[in-house]
Parts: C-alpha cells; structure tokens; sequence
C-alpha cells in the first residue's frame, strides 16, 4: 500500500524564482510525455469549470465566490491606512457600493439608510497587498507534479493556491512567466476565487540564454525542429533575431499579456547560462519595446549585471527584475530614466534555496545574496523606483510564507515604507501596462472610485509588521471587488 502526500505538505526545493531556480533544466530529459500549448490552456480552462463547482455546497463560505452585496457597505471605527500615508487616519468611515470605494466619510457624520455598517472595533482598514513578481500557475507545484501530473489537475493546483493567495491578504498580483491566462480568466468570471492578475505571459529568451532549458545534445536545433517543452507548456518561448522577437512578443500580447517579460541576463540556476553573461542586443530590444508600445504597454527583463541592465535600458526597457549585482553607475542611470526597479529580498534565510557548498551554483546564488544589500542601498540612495515581489516557484510549502517575506523588508525600509511599497507603489508599476491593465480603475490605495479591494487587521501594522506575516490569525476581513471573501469579527470575542 502506498499513500500521497497532499500537495502543501510535500518537501520541495525552496526556488525562489526562475532566475534561482533548476526548474525547467530537466524538462525534456526526464519526460517524453509532451502537451501542447493549446492543451495546456484547454486544461486550464477545463479545471475552471470544476472549479465552478466550489460555489455550491461548501461548509467554508471563505473557499468560494461570495455573494455580491446588495446594498453599500460602511466600515466604521477604524484606524485607516490609505495606502500613501505614513500614519494611521482616525475619524474616518470608508463607504463602499458595487466593486468600488464610494465615499471617505467623518466618522461623525450621520450613516444613511439602507447601508450595511460594519463595527471594526478599531482595527486597521488597508488595501489589498501586491505581489509584483508572482508565478500563478507553478508556485505551488513541485517540479516533479509539473512533469508527471495530469493538465488538469495542474490547474487545479494553481486555482487552489490562488484562492489562498487570496486569503493571505494579496488581492493582486503580477505574474512573471508562465500560462496564467486561464486562470485569470477563471477568476475575472466568478469560477474560481483569486487575485487580481497582470500576466506577462512566457518570459521570452534567446538561444543559450536564461530561458533555454533544453540540454547540450539537442543543440544544434533544426530550423524546423517543433517546440521544447518549456515553449510548449508556456513557461518561456525562445526567440532569436530581430524577426523572432517580434513574433514571439505579439504572440503574448495576443494571448492577453498586459506587460511583456525578456531574459535579458544569466542567473543562479542555470548551469549553461553563467550569471555574468548578458543576452540580448539593444536591437532586439528595441524590437520588443516597440512591439509592446504600439500595444500601450511595456517590457521588463531578468537582468542582475550592470552589463545586461544597461543594454536593456538603451533597448527601452522599463522595469527591472532583481539587479543584485549592478553598480554605482547603473542605479544612476535607473533614477535619470525613471527606470522601475522590482527587486527581491533574496537573502541567504529560511526563504532561501540553498545550493550544495561547494558548487557553481552556490558560488553565483551567494554573490547574488551578497548584493541584494547592495541593490537596496542604492534603491534608496537613488531615489528609485522600487517595487517588492517574492519569486516563490515550485514550492508548495512556501508559499503560505508570502506575507513573511514582506516583512522580511525591514532590513532595510520603516514599516510604513514597507506597506506603501506593497500597495500603492506596486499599483503604480501595475498602472503602467496602460490600457493592457486589465483592470482600468485604481488598486493599492483607499479612495474614492478604486477598487474595493480591503483587509481588516487586528492590530497596527505601522507598528507591528510582522501582522501581515500571519493572515490567518490577523486578518479579520478580507474584501475583494466588493466582495467579503472572509470575514471573522465574530470569532473574535469582540466587535
């Protein structure tokens, strides 16, 4: 007799990203077995319909797609965090109709007639946290599940674990490579529950770059030679050539990409693809970029060096993912381009995916954690524009950790920087897909006509940070879209 472990229990290896991670390397030795793209994504579409079924039946209300409100919300006695203020707000009373923030009204003031009043008991009203370099569809799949299992229960993983991204307080996110199309759009439609998600689609890469996966003896490739499996599932697409790049970058966009992602250098994990390397040409680049601006949009790139972060930035590049290892110069180039920087806490902690000593990847997995003070230091030195995300991938045990990493900012920012940054300055980087954004109003702030996307937390997390770090004691309401997902004032002995 043998039993399985359930998918949040397994141990698995703790990757932090695709550029420190081994995730696709042995795709196409360890497996014959292949699956299209459009079988991938019919499968995606296939387990948002049993997921459709969570809406019946279900002891949990939390597990399912509530009920919209019917008539206006009012949050009352409340210590309102706005998302862009440094301080707390008292003496405020937030009205909420439909799926937006209606009105910011005196506490004093008389509530009107027909509204439902919810008594916070003085607790802290904030808006939804943002993950601004998620992986929807593989954070919670072990890599061994992603060869083996069947499509559809792939998918069911990743619309489980997006509901729990929910219910940890993250009610955005933006998703840097991988199929994740039908999973928002299994969300977006009320099938499943689930962050809000910008998808970037497959990180596009050249030939022995970043995201080439495949292994020595199948290169030289015939010019006709069909899809690795890494292209095929969606998790990255190689493109080389001016030409290439183009098509490969309207391909996303056409699938629905609201940003577009490029490998723009080497990483930790990728044993033919050492990190000081830089790939990519300021041609190719540019091909990119003006493909993605004809769409309103924008492209940003795995890049560490300073090499590859500048090529990038000549090429129109707008948002930088991670930047461990650049200088002095580089970072100055950042501020005077108003160049986004969405940097990782990656540090050498219990977050971390630590490698064997001794090994070519350790070595470059540890300067890599020798610079993120580095990258930081010059993140506020300079000024720059500085998003926050976690990377967590292939790590079903992890993820409940994604809170945790937040906090884990405060080595370096205050904790009222810390909770700007997770919400009303990831919302401006979310803000620059333009009309790609799937969502045209605002998120990451309270205020009127944004989003009603709201946590309740029992305490003050500008004084107590590590609130955020556990969801399932500390948040008392979450709301997305107007909608109470959870909601446990009543568990908690006092209003």
């Amino acid at each position: 007799m043998s039993s399985r472990t359930p998918p949040d229990e397994r141990q698995a290896p703790a990757f932090t990203c695709l550029c420190q991670s081994l995730p696709f390397l042995r795709l196409n030795a360890l497996i014959e077995y292949k699956f299209s793209r459009r079988a991938f994504l019919l499968g995606a579409a296939a387990a948002a319909g049993t997921a459709a079924l969570w809406r019946f039946g279900l002891k949990d209300a939390s597990a399912g797609i509530p009920d919209a409100p019917t008539q206006p919300i009012a949050f009352t006695n409340v210590k309102l965090f706005d998302g862009k203020s440094a301080q707390l707000i008292g003496g405020r009373r937030i009205l909420v109709e439909g799926n937006k923030i209606k009105d910011i009204q005196p506490a004093a003031s008389p509530v009107a007639e027909g509204v439902t009043v919810i008594d916070c008991g003085g607790r802290t009203l904030m808006p939804g946290l943002i993950d601004a370099h998620w992986h929807a569809m593989m954070a919670a799949i072990p890599m061994l599940d992603l060869l083996t299992a069947d499509v559809g229960y792939i998918n069911l993983v990743a619309a489980e674990e997006a509901r729990r991204t929910l219910l940890r307080g993250f009610t955005s996110i933006r998703d840097l490579a991988g199929p994740s199309f039908g999973l928002k759009r299994a969300i977006d439609s009320g099938l499943t529950p689930g962050p809000r998600i910008w998808p970037s689609g497959a990180m596009i890469s050249q030939t022995s770059g970043h995201g080439d996966y495949r292994l020595p003896y199948e290169v030289p490739a015939q010019l006709d030679a069909p899809l690795s499996h890494g292209e095929a599932i969606g998790g990255g697409m190689i493109a080389d050539g001016v030409d290439m790049v183009l098509k490969r970058v309207r391909e996303q966009l056409m699938l629905g990409a609201s940003q577009i992602k490029l490998a723009a250098g080497g990483g930790v994990a990728s044993n033919f693809d050492p990190i000081d390397v830089s790939q990519y040409t300021e041609a190719e680049f540019r091909a990119a970029v003006d493909c993605a601006e004809n769409w309103g949009t924008y492209v940003t790139v795995h890049a560490y060096t300073s090499r590859a972060i500048q090529t990038a930035v000549r090429g129109g590049v707008r948002c930088i993912e991670h930047g461990q290892l650049m200088d002095k110069d580089t970072a100055q180039i950042l501020a005077d381009k108003g160049i986004w920087l969405s940097l990782q806490p990656f540090l050498d902690n219990e977050f971390a995916n630590r490698y064997p000593e001794g090994s070519a990847n350790r070595a470059k997995q540890l300067s890599v954690f020798a610079g993120t003070d580095t990258a930081y230091g010059f993140a506020k030195k300079y000024k720059l524009k500085t998003a926050w995300g976690t990377d967590i991938l292939f790590q079903p045990t992890m993820t409940r950790n994604q809170g945790a990493i937040l906090t884990t900012m405060s080595r370096w920012y205050s904790n009222a920087e810390i909770l700007i940054m997770a919400t009303s300055a990831n919302a401006e980087l979310l803000a620059m897909s333009g009309p790609r954004s799937p969502y045209p109003d605002k998120v990451g702030v309270i205020e009127p006509k944004a989003y009603a996307d709201l946590l309740l937390i029992d305490g003050d997390p500008i004084s107590d940070i590590k609130l955020i770090a556990d969801p399932d004691r500390n948040l008392k309401i979450i709301m997305k879209d107007g909608r109470i997902y959870k909601n446990t004032l009543a568990d908690s002995g006092r209003p």
